[in-house]
């Protein structure tokens, strides 16, 4: 009875677990699915477009002009300032008149004593010709005194020192007269150079300018030579910028092919604009500076240090694209049916689109519009699937 009892209840246990397995619920069914990532794309074609090259130089004017002192004086009035501009004509300093004018008075004053001098050695002329032929007549007649036995040596001896006196002062004559015209050409040059130290001492704009420094003010004594300020023509000013020798070529290219190039200069808050004018015929380690011709009425000062996008020459069939749309920097993601392609590209250049930097590529098939994946993906792969988000 023992054994059947531990037998009936194993069959029991065993029927009950059979049941409870049967009758339990079945287990829902697992649906594998793929991974989409959301994506923003662009819309792109193929476009004829300029790259764009970001430049940084000085400012310079070529037409800078330094007004030095004359001759030794002293400053009397100085009527500017830095950074004032000036009309042509304008007087911007003065020296005082007293170190200036009695250089020309003494400057006229030999000339006027030498024309007065060679009218006294041509009339001299005459007397001593005429001296000349009495000392000669006096010779003549000592010496036939002298034949006769009438007449003592000594006297004749004296009569040919007069002679001999008389034409050296003839000659010295003659000799002053040839060279009047030399000297009175040589002090008329004094007088002119006299006279223009004078107008220098009113130091006047030549041209419509800008001061740029003043080294001197009223009182102040300055030596010949001395500058005593500065000045620049605004509208002819410069950007001299480094540019990489890599493009150094191609800009001259450009130039020579008569194509131009416009830039955008920033200083501050202000935008100006400028043309490529020519390369310099010097480089260094940096490359090759290009200089870039501002605009007239650009309120940029010279030597100031500033910022320029230069265009480059156009290319043809490019992408312009933001620059996370770039994987690994040699390729792009066309999105085609949900998934994404990778294209290999060939990077032209960047320029800006709205201010936002954009890079300007090229890929096999350039012929056609791309939907390019503009979304950053660091795992992108092949055939990934991607859902677009529409802005």
């Amino acid at each position: 009875m023992r054994r059947l009892l531990a037998f009936a209840i194993l069959v029991v246990a065993l029927g009950g677990f059979l049941w409870l397995q049967a009758t339990r619920p079945a287990p829902q069914a697992v649906e594998v699915r793929e991974r989409v990532w959301r994506v923003e794309t662009m819309q792109v074609e193929p476009a004829k477009l300029r790259p764009t090259l970001k430049l940084y130089g000085r400012v310079e004017a070529p037409d800078r002009m330094r007004a030095a002192a004359p001759v030794a004086g002293r400053v009397l009035d100085v009527y500017v300032r830095d950074g004032e501009r000036v009309a042509a004509g304008q007087v911007l300093a003065r020296l005082d008149p007293r170190d200036l004018e009695p250089r020309l008075q003494q400057a006229r004053a030999e000339l006027e004593r030498e024309i007065v001098r060679v009218q006294h050695d041509r009339e001299a002329l005459e007397q001593e010709r005429r001296l000349l032929e009495l000392v000669e007549a006096r010779l003549e007649r000592a010496t036939r005194l002298q034949g006769a036995r009438a007449g003592a040596e000594s006297a004749v001896d004296q009569a040919r020192e007069e002679v001999i006196r008389a034409r050296l002062a003839l000659n010295q004559r003659n000799q002053a007269i040839a060279e009047h015209p030399a000297r009175l050409e040589l002090l008329k040059a004094r007088v002119a150079e006299a006279e223009r130290d004078v107008s220098r001492g009113r130091i006047v704009a030549p041209f419509d300018a800008r001061i740029s420094r003043v080294e001197v003010a009223a009182g102040d004594p300055v030596q010949a030579g001395q500058s005593m300020l500065s000045l620049y023509a605004d509208d002819a000013l410069y950007l001299r910028a480094a540019v990489p020798a890599l493009y150094a070529a191609e800009l001259g290219a450009a130039i020579a092919a008569g194509d131009v190039l416009e830039a955008a200069v920033r200083f501050g808050t202000k935008t100006f604009a400028a043309r490529l004018e020519r390369i310099a015929g010097e480089g260094d380690a940096r490359g090759v500076d290009a200089l870039l011709r501002l605009g007239q009425g650009v309120d940029v000062p010279a030597g100031a240090f500033v910022e320029a996008v230069l265009e480059r020459p156009e290319v043809q069939a490019v992408l312009s694209l933001p620059f996370s749309a770039l994987h690994g920097g040699d390729r792009i993601y066309e999105v085609r049916k949900d998934r994404i392609a990778a294209q290999r590209i060939e990077r032209v250049g960047s320029h800006e689109v709205g201010g936002v930097p954009h890079v300007l590529l090229r890929v096999a098939d350039s012929d056609r519009a791309l939907e390019v994946m503009t979304s950053h993906l660091p795992h992108a792969v092949d055939g990934l699937a991607v859902e677009v988000v529409r802005p």
